[in-house]
């Protein structure tokens, strides 16, 4: 089943570390939703299986009216035939979760919320600029739940200067306390032309430490295996069997559709990026045209893609996936490639499945970037 990712592109306040698409105004907020509803009318025939799930991302979803979501759910029921056993998910941030707003939620089709916590202290969430206190970081969760809302996820982050083992220990311990089956962690990263490059830039923010980051990756690892979390991506833990479906989908390689401005959508051969520009994506849309750039994939990008996100999982790279849909070729580079990183410990090859060892772990993106393939390899 296909996947329908929907990108609503606004946020309350500019978190220092964030470099995703949106915009702080929400003067046009209803011409978005409009043009959202247009362009899934206009992609409607690039789906044709049934959809088995649906992703609210952002930018900052819950900020949406609860009217705006029922028109978006009313135009993909009218063009899409969606699986009654569909992950249907929404970003939230805690202070948009009050309880008028997620009794409302929970009339429509919503079944799943990934909540921003990020961190239970409130000058972690003052240095980050965050729109939520501590106080409600903690209780929308239990607010969400007492609604019937039990398939949450949970947001994170760590690496930080503020944040010490300790207090990390905390905030992991806080997390598991709740009860979620979903928990997404995520060491910050600093990008560039965020608050936080420009800030560190001035000397007026020490630089990040990758020791740091790598101690409380170890932290998290330790505290959620034996709350019998899986580790099932490299940023990603839930009880068993409780993934995140539609996340695991991009990793598997599986079709979706992306609407909304910056969204990406891939059909297995070509993937199709949106502009990252509201006032460019809503004329677009008014014109009746498509606001998106269509980028077909070679082999070698298929190839290098599916080593990225695969190796990324517990489920590892199949090696006769890449025998079966690349050819003998691409294996033969693979098992080459491999050697070293088994030799260092930091790769395993188990029943066929290249999988990261814990201190693989620490080298995804480099060990990845060491099987990636192009054209000038193969002549």
């Amino acid at each position: 089943m296909s996947g329908i990712y929907i990108h609503i592109p606004f946020c309350k306040k500019a978190c220092t570390y964030c470099d995703f698409h949106f915009s702080t105004s929400l003067k046009y907020i209803d011409e978005m939703t409009d043009a959202i509803c247009s362009e899934i009318v206009m992609k409607r025939n690039r789906i044709t299986d049934q959809v088995g799930t649906i992703y609210f991302g952002g930018g900052t979803p819950s900020v949406l009216p609860s009217k705006h979501f029922e028109k978006i759910f009313h135009t993909i029921t009218s063009n899409f035939s969606v699986s009654s056993e569909a992950e249907i998910t929404i970003e939230a941030n805690p202070d948009d979760l009050n309880a008028k707003k997620i009794a409302e939620l929970r009339q429509l089709p919503v079944n799943r919320f990934s909540i921003g916590i990020q961190s239970f202290f409130e000058e972690d969430l003052l240095w980050m600029n965050r729109a939520h206190n501590a106080a409600e970081a903690e209780s929308c969760i239990k607010r969400s739940q007492d609604a019937g809302f039990e398939n949450l996820s949970i947001d994170l982050i760590y690496g930080y200067p503020l944040l010490t083992d300790s207090k990390w220990l905390r905030n992991i311990n806080k997390a598991i306390e709740f009860e979620t089956p979903h928990i997404s962690a995520y060491s910050l990263t600093v990008e560039p032309r965020t608050a936080l490059a420009g800030a560190i830039k001035k000397g007026r923010q020490v630089p990040l430490n990758d020791e740091q980051s790598a101690a409380q990756f170890g932290i998290l690892n330790d505290k959620l295996h034996e709350a019998g979390f899986e580790h099932y991506e490299i940023s990603n833990y839930s009880k068993p069997g409780k993934y995140a479906v539609h996340n695991t989908n991009y990793w598997r390689g599986v079709s979706y559709l992306g609407i909304g401005p910056s969204a990406h959508g891939f059909d297995g051969l070509t993937r199709y990026l949106n502009v990252a520009n509201n006032a460019k994506y809503l004329n677009l849309i008014d014109q009746g045209k498509l606001a998106e750039e269509i980028e077909e994939l070679s082999i070698f990008d298929r190839f290098n893609e599916y080593i990225m996100t695969s190796l990324r999982t517990m489920w590892g790279v199949s090696l006769s996936k890449i025998e079966t849909e690349f050819g003998s070729l691409f294996l033969t580079d693979t098992l080459k490639n491999m050697r070293v990183f088994i030799e260092r410990q930091w790769l395993i090859n188990e029943n066929g499945h290249l999988k990261l060892t814990a201190d693989g772990k620490l080298f995804a993106d480099y060990i990845a970037s060491e099987f990636f393939l192009t054209a000038a390899d193969h002549q």
